[in-house]
C-alpha cells in the first residue's frame, strides 16, 4: 500500500483490486523512467486523498505487470482509466493538470 487510499495493484490483484471494487477505481499505469508518469504521480496522490470512500486509486507498473497492461492495449503511458463496475468507463493517455484530468475523467 502506497498509502491510504492508493494502492499499487500487481497482475495477481489487478481483478480483486479493481475489477471486482464496490465503487469506481482509478488506474494509473505508470513506469520508473517515465517523466510525464512522475509528473502525473502528485496529481494521482491528491486525488487519492481528496476522494477517500467514493473512489480507490492504484498505480500499476506497466515494466513488472506486462499482462494487465498488455489487456488493457497500454501503449502509451502515463495512461490513467476510470473503471466502473469492472469495466473501462473513461481513458487519459499523456500527463494533465488535475483540473484536465478531473475533467477528462467525469470526476
Amino acid at each position: 500500500m502506497v498509502g491510504s487510499n492508493l494502492i499499487e495493484v500487481t497482475d495477481a490483484e489487478f481483478d480483486a483490486e479493481v475489477l471486482q471494487s464496490d465503487i469506481p477505481v482509478l488506474v494509473d499505469f505508470w513506469a520508473d523512467w517515465c517523466a510525464p508518469c512522475r509528473m502525473v504521480g502528485p496529481v494521482i496522490e491528491q486525488l487519492a486523498e481528496e476522494r477517500v470512500g467514493e473512489l480507490k486509486v492504484a498505480k500499476l507498473n506497466v515494466d513488472q505487470n506486462r499482462e494487465t497492461a498488455a489487456k488493457y492495449k497500454i501503449l502509451s503511458i502515463p495512461t490513467v482509466i476510470l473503471f466502473r463496475e469492472g469495466k473501462t468507463d473513461r481513458q487519459v493517455v499523456g500527463a494533465l493538470p488535475k483540473e484536465s484530468l478531473v475533467k477528462e475523467l467525469g470526476l
